[in-house]
Order: C-alpha cells, then sequence, then structure tokens
C-alpha cells in the first residue's frame, strides 16, 4: 500500500487537504484538545464551537481583506445550494426596492388615500413589474454557470432568466471561451436607460471545462450608480477560493462550497454585503411573495442569508469538524504567507500552473489543452491526449496511476484529462506530474 506521501493526487473535489491538517484533524476527531469528546461530538453552540467559529471568520476576513461591511456565513448546501439561496435572497431585495419605491409614488400621487388603498395600489403595480421587468442576468461560460440558470429557471420561471452570454454559441457549441464584453446582452441599468436585473451571476472557474475569468470583467465594475439601480454581482468561487486576490468590495455575494480550497464537504462560505440585509433593507413579507406568485419564493429558511446572519451560522446544527478543518486550512495559510495574506498563495498556484501548462504546451502533437489561452483556469487544466483517442487516453491514465499520479481523469461529461492545481496540490507533486507528461509525450 502506498503511502501519503507517495501519491500525488490532483482530484477535483473532494480535493487533496494538507496533510498537517489531515493528520491534526484524525486527533482532534477522536479527543478535540484532551475534552475527552471530538470533534464531531462536541455541541455547535459550546465555547469550543464559538471559537472555533470566529477564528474561521477571522482567518477569511484577513487573507481577503474582506470589509467591515460584509457578514461571513458557513452555510450547507454546497456551490449548487448557493445557486438557489442567491435568487432566494437577492430577488426580494429587488422586490423590496420596488415595493419602497411604488409606495411613495403612491402616497405622493394620493396623499389622502387610506392604507389599504395604498398597499392595494402598490401590489397592482409591483405585481406588473415583476411580471414584465423582473429580471436575473447569467453569464454561462461552464457546466456550473449553465446549472445555476437552469436552478433559477426552474425556481422563477425561464422568462425571468436573462443568459447575457453562452459561450458555447461563440465556440462551436462548446465550452472553452470567453467571448468579448461587447457581445454580452446584460439588462440595462437605469443609467444605461433599462430597468435593471436584479443580479448579474458568474462563476469565477468552471471546474469541469477549466475556464477561468482573468479578473472582474469590466462590465461588471461598479458604475457609480444609485444603490437602488446598481447592478448587484454575485460570483460562485467555488473551486478558486482563496488561490488569489479578490477585491469584496465590488460584490454583493461571493459563495461557493469548501471541498475543493479550504476543507471538506459539507461546508459552504456566503460573504455577503450587509446592506442586503435586515434592518438596512428590509424583507418583504412572506404574504407578499405568496401573493406575487413568484415561483420559489419565499423559500427554506436554511438558505436565509438573514437567518443565518442573526444566528451567527448555528440556526441549525453546524457541522463542526468540517468547520474546523476550513478554519485550520485558512489559519495556515495566513500564518505561512502572513502580510502578503492570499496573495503569497496566489503566486504559487500561478508558478504551478505554468509549469502543467509549459510541458503541454511544449508538445502540442501529444497535448492539447481544451480552453482558450486567455481563459486557462490555473485550478482545473483540462487537456486532451492526441485529440482525444480513446486508447491512448486510457493507457496515459494507466502510466500515470502506474507512477501514483492520480485523479487525472475528466469530468465524465467531458471526458479528457484534468489536473486540479488546488492549494494543497504540493509544488512537488507538480513537478512529479510534468515529469510524466514529458515522459509520456517522448514515449510516443
Amino acid at each position: 500500500m502506498p503511502s501519503r506521501q507517495e501519491v500525488a493526487y490532483f482530484g477535483a473535489g473532494p480535493a487533496p487537504l494538507p496533510t498537517s491538517v489531515v493528520e491534526a484533524g484524525a486527533k482532534a476527531f477522536v479527543n478535540f484538545n484532551d475534552c475527552g469528546l471530538g470533534l464531531g461530538e462536541i455541541s455547535h453552540r459550546s465555547s469550543a464551537a464559538t471559537k472555533i467559529l470566529e477564528d474561521a471568520k477571522a482567518n477569511l476576513a484577513a487573507l481577503y481583506d474582506i470589509p467591515e461591511n460584509y457578514e461571513i456565513l458557513f452555510m450547507q448546501g454546497g456551490g449548487s445550494g448557493g445557486f438557489s439561496s442567491v435568487v432566494q435572497n437577492l430577488v426580494p431585495v429587488w422586490i423590496e426596492r420596488r415595493r419602497r419605491r411604488a409606495e411613495a409614488d403612491v402616497k405622493q400621487a394620493q396623499p389622502g388615500a387610506e392604507q389599504a388603498q395604498i398597499d392595494e395600489l402598490v401590489f397592482q403595480r409591483l405585481q406588473k413589474e415583476v411580471d414584465e421587468e423582473l429580471k436575473l442576468d447569467y453569464l454561462v461560460t461552464g457546466s456550473w454557470s449553465l446549472k445555476a440558470s437552469q436552478e433559477a429557471s426552474k425556481l422563477l420561471g425561464s422568462k425571468h432568466v436573462n443568459v447575457a452570454l453562452d459561450a458555447r454559441k461563440a465556440n462551436g457549441g462548446k465550452f472553452g471561451k470567453i467571448p468579448a464584453e461587447d457581445s454580452w446582452s446584460l439588462t440595462p441599468t437605469k443609467k444605461e436607460g433599462g430597468k435593471g436585473s436584479a443580479f448579474v451571476y458568474y462563476c469565477d472557474n468552471e471546474t469541469v471545462d477549466g475556464v477561468e475569468f482573468p479578473s472582474l470583467p469590466k462590465s461588471l465594475e461598479p458604475q457609480g450608480q444609485d444603490a437602488e439601480d446598481e447592478r448587484l454581482v454575485v460570483a460562485d468561487l467555488s473551486s478558486n477560493f482563496i488561490s488569489r486576490k479578490v477585491d469584496v468590495s465590488k460584490y454583493a455575494v461571493l459563495f461557493g462550497g469548501a471541498q475543493k480550497n479550504i476543507g471538506v464537504a459539507g461546508i459552504a462560505i456566503a460573504i455577503v454585503r450587509k446592506d442586503l440585509l435586515p434592518p438596512q433593507t428590509a424583507t418583504p413579507p412572506a404574504a407578499l411573495l405568496q401573493r406575487l406568485n413568484i415561483g420559489g419564493l419565499p423559500g427554506p429558511v436554511v438558505f436565509d442569508f438573514a437567518t443565518t446572519a442573526k444566528n451567527n451560522s448555528l440556526y441549525n446544527t453546524l457541522p463542526i469538524f468540517n468547520l474546523w478543518v476550513a478554519g485550520q486550512v485558512m489559519a495556515d495559510l495566513m500564518t505561512e504567507f502572513g502580510a502578503q495574506k492570499v496573495g503569497g498563495q496566489e503566486a504559487i498556484a500561478n508558478q504551478k500552473a505554468q509549469l502543467i501548462y509549459g510541458a503541454l504546451d511544449k508538445y502540442p502533437q501529444v497535448y492539447q489543452v481544451v480552453p482558450d489561452a486567455s481563459v486557462r483556469s490555473r485550478m482545473n487544466i483540462c487537456f486532451r491526449v492526441n485529440g482525444g483517442d480513446d486508447v491512448k487516453e486510457k493507457e496515459f491514465i494507466a502510466g500515470a496511476e502506474k507512477r501514483l499520479l492520480q485523479g487525472l481523469k475528466g469530468h465524465r461529461s467531458v471526458g479528457g484529462m484534468r489536473a486540479s492545481n488546488y492549494n494543497a496540490v504540493p509544488l512537488e507533486n507538480v513537478q512529479k506530474l510534468v515529469k510524466y507528461l514529458e515522459d509520456f509525450a517522448a514515449g510516443l
């Protein structure tokens, strides 16, 4: 049986963890801090659990320089749960802003009207605006953003979902490129002569397809609009969390599952701007949402940002062991990089990715990188062997397994190869992969 040190694992998720965290976790799962109980047993409301939670928040805030006006939430449901939760939480913000505006207009137009009459007129206007103007913008650049847009359509109805970009249309029906921004069809904001969308969603790194946005798209940069007409930007960071710097202040919500770069499955993280939560933004009454008959709203309480924030992520039983693992990973990064914070990890991630892509590009007759060079993921490196020849790809996997290079098979939906270069993949394992890439190419 091979030892942990002998195996070089490149799986896409669950992903490798730092060995030091795994070893410490094994002890903590049996007897945490010599308290006689393991981390899977202690109460999520105990003082020990509270400290684990606060430490994890503090380390994530430090790594990303998260501003004070953001909440850090630990939830469940993974990245897929985030597809639903952003709809559940941000569409009511759009509705409440419209309701307030409608109420102010009605009161100004009919100063002597009774409240019941005002409420009915507001509802009629709101119903019309929801029916005609409610839009959610999606940038579909891979399998996960496609699923996110499909979830929104399932919850609200497809007429409310604007696929502002379907990258397949510019790439022969397959994902692998991100067309120029001037080809996107984002819902115009008020400043741009339109009505604005409830939010615009994109997946920063597509795990299946190996596509990563190089940076925040320019069209999503803050434009200085009035708060009620701004473009709320939502990004799914599931597979590139804490791998590069992010200006959190430019986003309404950042979310993702932990099981790739941060920890083990069972924990999801959401970073949410506080002014989108009560009391700064009121939540429309459930009765109003029900009367408006918007599918999926109001949604499950476990996906509610406001409830989660109000209860310090402990409304329901948070898996404390999973949280501790994520917290330890983040704490170790802070210890390792200090003042560099996530920038230190970004430099290493870039170095490792360049080594792998360098080896692939060196032998174009053997390896073909799937995504366009302008959007190559640093985290999930997707390529084909001999143009996708089934025999050669099986031979490649078999040879890799003999060298204990594991997890290189591509996602079942697209095939091919995928080397996931997450934070916990050490440089020496990347070097082993590069050596194999060169040896395999030389042997053909």
